[in-house]
């Protein structure tokens, strides 16, 4: 019971925090002002993500002196999440240029595979295959990318938030299924967390994330989807199936603008979820819809996985194919009107 009594701990200082920081943003004039790429039209105070990270970081030790996070997890997720949250709270408040940026990530990203001690066998197909070497480059540019593409996905009211909270609850459902109990607490503190935020950025957002808050979420997630293939290898495929929306939206988005030669850094509204939010005219209903398709969708395609009943690729395929055509359908990365060669 004392277990559940900090989880609402952890919730209460994310709202309260939130609140706080809300109050500091506007007494600072700290807002973010809409402009042409931007899909909000009012002046809403930034940053409220620092809330997210100091109530999940505030967390993890007492978790672990409890014996429900591995010093690993602690030192691991505490290194790496802070290293970016710090970038990224430095970048909201100024600008640092994207290749110093990038170089934070990658250090931080490598700090996490430390403690992770790699990319452990993965399974293809029925069939543990160990990259070795190779392995740990993929990981470290998995890790990058995560965090990054979950800041791409961060430019609607709730959406970033919800889609963590949802995840994480069904990654939960996914270890319990698969007798994998020890891997839960991370993810459910990291839940609880983002849900204080969220009070204030459910649609109409009263506070945005911020870059600290999205990059810290991305690297957080994706350190947990690489911990749990060492309990069982099955389990990266259910958190990449449960993760596809961001996943395909960003990457189908990240390509397109590559092929016509955009710069991919800068700020932009030809994500799926964009095109999608103009066109309903509502933040609401696209992050509705999002933790709609997460639960009823890919949440049970993940435990089916998680459980070995069915292949981790072939699950993959079946959660994202439905997701591509959307994407498709939502006109992701798309050129936007007037902007068009």
């Amino acid at each position: 019971m004392t277990v559940w009594w900090l989880l609402l701990a952890v919730l209460a200082v994310s709202w309260v925090l939130t609140l706080v920081l809300r109050r500091y943003a506007l007494a600072k004039s700290l807002m973010d002002i809409p402009n042409e790429r931007s899909s909000h039209s009012v002046p809403t105070p930034r940053g409220g993500g620092v809330a997210i990270v100091v109530a999940f970081l505030l967390a993890l030790p007492v978790f672990t002196g409890l014996g429900l996070l591995s010093t690993a997890a602690l030192y691991g997720l505490f290194g790496s999440g802070l290293l970016v949250a710090i970038i990224g709270f430095a970048d909201d408040h100024g600008h640092i240029a994207a290749r110093w940026r990038l170089l934070g990530h990658f250090i931080a990203a490598a700090w996490a595979l430390f403690w992770l001690n790699g990319l452990p066998p993965i399974e293809l197909f029925g069939i543990t295959i160990d990259l070795g070497w190779f392995g740990n480059i993929l990981a470290l540019v998995y890790l990058v990318w995560m965090l990054n593409l979950y800041n791409f996905m961060d430019g609607i009211d709730g959406l970033a938030s919800a889609e963590a909270i949802s995840v994480c609850l069904g990654m939960c459902l996914v270890y319990w299924f698969s007798g994998n109990l020890e891997l839960i607490w991370a993810p459910l503190i990291l839940a609880a967390a983002v849900s204080g935020f969220l009070w204030w950025n459910f649609p109409p957002a009263r506070i945005f994330m911020g870059d600290a808050g999205s990059g810290f979420l991305g690297i957080v997630l994706a350190f947990l989807s690489v911990q749990a293939v060492w309990a069982a290898p099955q389990l990266l495929w259910s958190w990449l199936i449960l993760l596809g929306v961001f996943i395909v939206d960003a990457t189908w988005t990240l390509i397109r603008r590559l092929l016509r030669g955009e710069k991919v850094y800068e700020a932009h509204r030809s994500h799926a979820y964009q095109y999608a939010s103009r066109c309903y005219g509502s933040h609401q209903a696209v992050t509705l819809s999002v933790v709609t398709i997460n639960i009823l969708w890919l949440t049970p395609i993940s435990i089916t996985v998680g459980l070995r009943s069915l292949d981790g690729v072939s699950g993959v395929l079946l959660g994202v194919v439905p997701l591509i055509w959307l994407a498709y359908k939502f006109n992701a990365g798309e050129a936007e009107a007037g902007k068009r060669s």
